[in-house]
């Protein structure tokens, strides 16, 4: 009887220490960007020099996605227009998420988001080669609050730029 006592307790403990799963949160996928960029160059993202203008209006996005939704898409073109009539200034694309999310997950999220307006300005005729793109995932938020309306202003990309 002690002997299958002493099992039955060997047994519980056994499997009561097991390694736990370690549950990872699903990968993303990095965006393939066909470019006309020859040497694989955008302009440097070290410099504190970037500045918002007006004119160029913020891109929102839906929670835990990376589409352009049309107002989204229509803010482009008008985006692009003004950066097809100021040829002297370069770009970067800043991607940024909620707080949701590791932030691991939320820095490629953000690199998502950034590098599909980036791709969309290509498309609407400003050349790759002057836009940059940088993901500050949740780091950054615009508005700090824990609400779904704070949330859905911090899902967002913002165009800044730069003289040559």
């Amino acid at each position: 009887m002690r002997k299958h006592v002493f099992v039955l307790c060997c047994l519980v403990l056994s499997v009561g220490c097991a390694r736990k799963a370690i549950i990872k949160p699903a990968a993303l996928e990095p965006a393939v960007i066909k470019s006309d960029v020859k040497d694989g160059s955008e302009p440097s993202v070290r410099s504190a020099e970037w500045a918002a203008v007006p004119e160029l209006k913020t891109i929102y996005f839906d929670y835990d996605k990376a589409l352009l939704k049309p107002a989204a898409r229509d803010r482009l073109v008008e985006n692009s227009g003004y950066l097809k009539a100021h040829p002297e200034l370069v770009v970067i694309i800043e991607g940024h998420c909620d707080e949701r999310g590791t932030n691991e997950y939320n820095m490629g999220l953000g690199q998502q988001r950034a590098a599909l307006v980036r791709e969309y300005y290509g498309l609407l005729g400003i050349p790759l080669s002057q836009i940059a793109t940088i993901s500050y995932g949740e780091e950054k938020p615009a508005n700090p609050g824990y609400t779904k309306d704070a949330w859905a202003k911090n899902r967002r990309a913002e165009t800044k730029v730069k003289s040559k």
